[in-house]
Parts: C-alpha cells; structure tokens; sequence
C-alpha cells in the first residue's frame, strides 16, 4: 500500500495486487458481459409476471373491473398519449423530483457532514433532526400548504424532505467512522480543515455518500405521490388519485407502472455516476 500526494494536491491512497512472479496482478477483465447478463436476467422476472398477468385476463381468472389486463393499461396509456396528458404527467413529476432531490441531497450532504465532523454541532443537533425524521410524510402536508400556498414550491419542498434524511443520516455515521489512520496521514501532509475534508474525509465516504444519494432518490419518488396531492391537477400521482376517484382501474395502474419505471431509470443513472465517483475519488 502506497499513500502519497498527487499533483493536485490530494491524498492518495493505493493498494497494488501482487502476483505469484512477485509483480503486480494483471488487471480483472472486464465486467460487462456480466453487466448485460445481470440486465437480462433481472428482466426475466417482471417479463413473466407480465406474461400471467395478461394469460390470466385473458381467461377470465381476474375480474376487469379489479385488475385490468395489460393490453387495457395499453389503450388507457394510448388515450393519454393522443390527448397529449401523458407526456406532461411524467414530464411534470419527473421535474418535481429531479429538483426536490436535489435540494434535499444537498442540504443533507452539507448538514451530514457538519454533524460527522463535529461533536459540539452533533450534541445540539442530532436530537432535534431525529425526530424530525420520525414525522410521516402525509404529516407535513397541512403545514406546507399553510406555509407555502398549493404551488409548485410545496411540491418540491415535501420531496425535498424526503430526500435529506437518508443523505444526512449516511454521511454523518460515515464520517464518524472514517480510519483514523488516514486522516492522521493526511494532517502529516499538512492538510487542515476544508482541504483535509475534500482530499481525504470525503472521498473514503464516496460509496457511502452514494448509497445515501440512491436511497434519498428513492425516497424522494415515494414523497412524490404525497406531493401531489397538494392541490395538484397534473402529475403522475394526481393520475393516481385521480383514477382511484374515478374508478379507472386501468389509469391507476398505468401511474403505478410509469413510477416503477421512472424509479428504476434514474436508479440507473445513479449507478453510472457511482461507478464514474468511485473511480474519481475512492
């Protein structure tokens, strides 16, 4: 293992594999193959559960009206499209939490990391933030929309909020548990405060700070659905309401599915730009 500063000025800390001739191992072969393997075989699953899905409507096994086939999901997803509804839904909800998370993502990294690094702020604020955190969702909709009014800002704020907990809760425990040891190597560098936090403190956090990012994402499209019911009249989860006043079975579950989707899409670009930090700056 090698611990030195690059020309940037940073830590760096490196630790070689060694081979049987004593020299360094030669690199790994690539995972992609693996990667498009994992893809496919993790899309085997909802592909046959689609597939009982429509065999079962098809035969009559499950009643229309309780659980629509998926070909009835299709047309209700074709009647919003040529009424030009669809496109706006997703783009609206798609918006709300893009910005809310993030707010929220970086309120939590800022706050997580004052709470990590120091004990006087833990001590008079680590209480306070828990019990925050305790609060349902549903619970500061009132609040917001007696603060706030019914517009787009309470919207985001509510999926703001969402999406600072688990930010804030996974960098301020990982930064309490970074080695010692390295940070002792980094103030033997000369590194203090700011500069000792960005060259050695958070980057030992990297695959932490992004578990956190893809958890608070999460969070944030579930806080989404709670968001739009605050005098909203557009938005994937006034779609679901909506469906649910009206009896539209079909809508209901189309809002269900393009969530599902949308989640797992940005989950998805969430973990390229994992993969591009970890390379960064672990």
């Amino acid at each position: 293992m090698t611990v030195a500063l690059n020309g940037k000025g940073a830590l760096n800390v490196r630790t070689e594999e060694i081979g049987k001739d004593g020299g360094p191992r030669a690199g790994r072969p690539s995972t992609s193959g693996r990667g498009v393997g994992r893809v496919l075989a993790g899309l085997a699953v909802p592909a046959v559960l689609l597939v009982v899905w429509h065999v079962a409507a098809v035969a009559g096994w499950i009643s229309p009206v309780t659980l629509p086939g998926p070909l009835a999901v299709l047309d209700a997803a074709a009647g919003l499209i040529e009424r030009g509804d669809l496109a706006l839904h997703i783009a609206i909800s798609t918006q709300r939490v893009i910005l809310g998370f993030l707010f929220g993502a970086a309120a939590g990294l800022a706050l997580g990391a004052l709470l990590g690094l120091s004990r006087v702020a833990d001590t008079l604020l680590s209480t306070s933030i828990g019990a925050l955190r305790a609060v349902p969702s549903l619970a500061w909709v009132p609040l917001l929309l007696l603060w706030i009014g019914i517009g787009e800002d309470s919207k985001v704020t509510l999926v703001a909020i969402g999406a600072f907990f688990p930010v804030f809760t996974t960098v301020s425990m990982a930064l309490r548990h970074v080695d010692t040891q390295l940070v002792e190597a980094g103030r033997a560098f000369g590194l203090r405060g700011l500069t000792l936090f960005t060259t050695v403190q958070l980057p030992a956090v990297v695959p932490s700070v992004i578990s956190g990012l893809r958890l608070a994402l999460a969070q944030a499209w579930l806080f989404l659905v709670a968001a739009e019911l605050l005098a909203s009249s557009i938005g994937l989860g006034f779609l679901l309401t909506d469906s649910q006043n009206n009896g539209r079975v079909d809508r209901l579950l189309l809002a269900i599915v393009l969530l599902a989707i949308l989640g797992t899409l940005t989950d998805a670009l969430l973990r390229v730009f994992e993969r591009w930090a970890i390379r960064r700056w672990a």
